[in-house]
């Protein structure tokens, strides 16, 4: 592990250059998030470069996103709308300058990769990091729910002893109120004449009430959604785009920043993992600034502002009001 913050982005620079080979080897589409949040994994923080800025991000991812832009120039690595995609330059460039000494002196000297440098093979032995989560999860979750498996079948067995007890115990009542419902039935059948002559003394039919005539509407449900004019698309932008998987932030022109809108409540809605810390954000309509709300639905507003503990947040926006709920 380096120990200035230079040195750490420096490897984490590399680091995103090796994570994005892997993902061409593997298939694997990764966003910019994915890719910056593997880099950041294998080279962690150092506790100066974890310290929250202003915006609610930490200093080290910070440095990392804009320190990406040299891989650019370098034309080792594409920023585009569709994600962050490595250069066949980029990838043999991990195999020219292997060491993190070497790859900074190329980066900050602009050498080019040596013409005979071939691209980087797949390894006899690799396994896709993504592949390799992914199971370790699915062994994790297997491992959580055995316990609750056994328990679930032990009470099942339980309930099942019960409920034969109980029928044991049940069968002689059982027989018993079997007879009686009989002998019910036989009084009932005898004295039935004798109550429908008394019934039809007392009842005229000008007293019978008509039924009414069946309303053919009055048993349709009304399935139609309510609908309200939206706009294309809608996007939260602000400075937390990156950890959506945004090339950068306050950008609403990139997928990752869109809100999908649910028909039934005519909600837009977009979920995302963010660290804690301080947020700020706009609604953009159809991919850019000319027609934005901030605060209290004002268009061109002062920004959203979220202080968030950590975790899943949920936005929501309603076009109708212009009005956002988060949580």
């Amino acid at each position: 592990m380096a120990k200035s913050i230079a040195e750490n982005t420096y490897l984490r620079l590399k680091t995103v250059l090796d994570v994005l080979t892997e993902g061409v080897w593997s298939g694997d589409a990764l966003n910019a998030g994915e890719v910056l949040a593997e880099a950041t994994a294998r080279v962690p923080f150092s506790p100066h470069e974890a310290e929250l800025l202003s915006g609610g991000i930490p200093r080290g991812h910070k440095t990392l996103t804009s320190a990406t832009a040299k891989l650019v120039k370098a034309g080792w690595l594409v920023k585009s709308r569709a994600g962050w995609i490595i250069t066949e330059e980029g990838m043999r460039a991990t195999v020219a300058f292997p060491d993190v000494d070497s790859f900074t002196a190329a980066v900050d000297a602009g050498t080019p990769v040596p013409a005979d440098t071939p691209v980087p093979a797949v390894p006899a032995n690799f396994v896709s990091p993504k592949a390799a989560r992914a199971e370790a999860a699915a062994k994790t979750e297997t491992v959580k729910k055995t316990p609750a498996k056994k328990a679930a079948a032990a009470k099942a067995t339980a309930t099942k002893e019960t409920a034969t007890k109980a029928t044991a115990t049940k069968a002689p009542a059982k027989k018993a109120a079997e007879a009686v419902g009989k002998a019910a039935k036989l009084i009932e059948d005898a004295v039935e004449p004798v109550v429908k002559a008394v019934r039809s003394r007392k009842t005229s039919p000008k007293a019978k009430a008509e039924a009414p005539a069946p309303d053919a509407s009055a048993g349709a449900v009304a399935t139609a959604v309510e609908t309200f004019p939206q706009p294309e698309a809608v996007a939260v932008a602000g400075d937390f785009n990156t950890f959506l998987g945004a090339p950068e932030n306050w950008a609403p022109q990139y997928d990752e920043a869109q809100m999908e809108l649910d028909v039934l409540d005519q909600l837009w809605k977009i979920s995302a993992e963010l660290p804690a810390g301080y947020y700020t954000f706009k609604i953009a309509l159809n991919r850019s600034w000319q027609e934005n709300y901030g605060a209290f639905g004002a268009f061109d507003g002062p920004n959203h502002e979220l202080h968030h503990g950590g975790g899943t947040v949920t936005i929501r926006y309603d076009h109708r009001t212009r009005d956002i709920i988060v949580n």
